[in-house]
């Protein structure tokens, strides 16, 4: 208890990378819209002085977006991150953070000089151990109130332009739930009940991958950083032809609670998660953001879901067919787009067809209506840690694309997109910033690999790895009934040999039956008047 402890408080003092840094939420950052914090190594802005970084202007795409938002200049997410910051730490090499603290995603070391590839497993190949950090770990984040991070509650009008700002603290694990709540949340045009749905910077256009991907990656990170554990993966659920929640066991994700069938198992820890940022009819009607409070328990009824919206789970053949399509968005790069990977991928392209503006939905987007719950609600998600499994194998979905048609990097689009999904658009509300295009490449190239895209030989060893692990729990009483085995059987052998060996030493004429009696000293009978005296004794008797 006082390692995990004494580990928190050193990871504490570790600057790390996110969204909105305490450091550049001051009055002073937010008047001169300036987030360059200095680096803790050498005192210098951006670690200048190292050559890590240096603090420099935002620069900004002016390609067209599509028209899906005909709005400008109203939601903060516009042209991303200039409403709040017009300048920050832009990194050298392979550093990277929002002071050039940290190092790109996949370099490790002080200097971020050596390169090292993780391994995302299937959930189901993890040993005992490892399924029981993955469980602490996540809870870890969750109670753990994040040190370097808080969240926007109000919007950068509300603040009064940076003069009066509104901030919240949250845990480590609930910055990332307010994340994708901020950037899928609908655009505020100003009081109640006026706001604009059908926009979103991470979902329903061609950002949808790239997007999700660094997210996981910037989570991953996070868990890293706060536990000391630099070899933590995000493990994936593979939920190809899966009839059921797999993953919703106590050991695991949590089963289903037996007094309340939308709640999770009081045998579980994630029983006790309380959600945030979920009800975005609410936050609509009453034209506000999200205030990071309390809203209740984590709520999941997997199965019993709205089967008009989602017949099942996806199959080994519908994800087969997503993955053959060759184009990665097309049209109108949105929802309605017909023979788009990204679209059918994330679920309103029929899987069966191709064609767009599905009746039903499909693919990544059937997982979250079938949980039920909190993972229903796009905004809200991120609640359920399931989610986390799940967009990793999306993610991996994405990487056998890649991988398979190999798209060279004018297929993402330049131009026309809607809104926030531009190759050149900064992906909100990262910061440090990221461009969409930048992740339009395979995980290798990111430091990642997922088990089952490995070879043959190294997949038959994954899948190995739970049971060698509970073999290695039990070999010592195996290598102990085998040794008391080996006794029983040498003490056997022992007497068969000493049995053998008696019986060859008799005459032919003897039985077998008489091996085992006493060896005689000399012979009963020597004469008739013993003879006599014998059978006297037995009539005496």
């Amino acid at each position: 208890m006082w390692g995990i402890k004494l580990i928190i408080f050193i990871m504490s003092l570790t600057p790390t990378y996110q969204q909105f840094p305490r450091l550049c939420v001051t009055l002073d950052s937010l008047r001169t819209k300036e987030c360059c914090p200095a680096w803790e190594g050498d005192g210098s802005a951006c670690g200048a002085r190292s050559g890590r970084g240096s603090c420099e202007d935002v620069e900004l795409s002016e390609q067209p977006d599509g028209p899906q938002y005909p709005f400008s200049g109203l939601d903060d997410r516009e042209k991303w991150p200039l409403v709040f910051y017009n300048r920050t730490c832009q990194c050298a090499g392979n550093f990277m953070g929002f002071n050039c603290g940290d190092c790109k995603f996949g370099y490790f070391g002080d200097n971020c000089d050596e390169r090292r590839e993780s391994l995302r497993r299937n959930i189901f190949h993890l040993t005992r151990a490892e399924r029981n950090r993955l469980v602490s770990y996540l809870n870890l984040a969750k109670q753990t109130v994040s040190r370097d991070y808080v969240v926007a509650t109000g919007t950068y009008r509300e603040m009064e332009n940076g003069s009066s700002p509104m901030f919240a603290d949250v845990s480590v694990y609930d910055v990332f739930v307010w994340m994708h709540y901020y950037v899928s949340r609908s655009a505020l045009l100003g009081g109640p009940g006026n706001v604009w749905g059908d926009v979103d910077f991470a979902h329903w256009a061609p950002a949808f991958p790239p997007w999700h991907r660094v997210y996981l990656l910037h989570w991953e990170h996070e868990i890293r950083k706060l536990t000391g554990d630099m070899d933590f993966s995000i493990p994936y659920w593979d939920w190809r032809d899966a009839q059921d929640c797999d993953v919703c066991t106590d050991e695991l994700m949590g089963a289903r609670s037996p007094q309340d069938p939308n709640l999770v198992s009081p045998s579980s820890v994630f029983s006790s998660w309380r959600v945030l940022c979920s009800q975005a009819e609410d936050y609509n009607d009453r034209g506000v953001l999200c205030d990071a409070r309390d809203e209740g328990p984590l709520r999941r009824n997997p199965g019993n879901h709205n089967r008009n919206l989602v017949e099942r789970l996806p199959t080994s053949a519908e994800v087969e067919f997503t993955l053959s399509l060759p184009n990665y968005d097309t049209g109108a790069m949105d929802r309605t787009a017909n023979m788009s990977f990204r679209n059918t991928l994330e679920g309103f392209g029929d899987p069966q067809t191709g064609l767009g503006s599905s009746s039903r939905l499909g693919m990544h987007a059937a997982l979250h209506v079938f949980m039920n719950g909190s993972m229903s609600s796009v905004q809200g998600s991120a609640n359920d840690p399931i989610f986390l499994l799940h967009h990793a194998f999306v993610d991996s979905l994405y990487e056998q694309w890649l991988r398979r048609h190999r798209p060279s990097p004018s297929q993402y689009p330049e131009s026309d997109a809607p809104i926030g999904h531009n190759g050149d658009y900064h992906m909100a509300p990262f910061i440090p910033l990221h461009r969409n295009k930048e992740y339009f490449i395979s995980s290798k190239d990111l430091g990642y690999e997922y088990s089952y895209l490995l070879d043959a030989n190294q997949r038959l060893a994954e899948s190995m790895r739970p049971y060698l692990d509970e073999l290695q729990d039990v070999w010592p009483w195996l290598l102990l009934a085998g040794l008391c085995g080996g006794l029983v059987t040498l003490t056997a052998a022992a007497l068969f040999r000493l049995a053998k060996r008696r019986y060859d030493a008799w005459p032919r004429r003897r039985s077998w039956k008489n091996v085992f009696a006493l060896p005689e000293k000399q012979p009963l009978i020597w004469s008739n008047e013993t003879e006599a005296s014998h059978h006297n004794y037995q009539t005496a008797m």
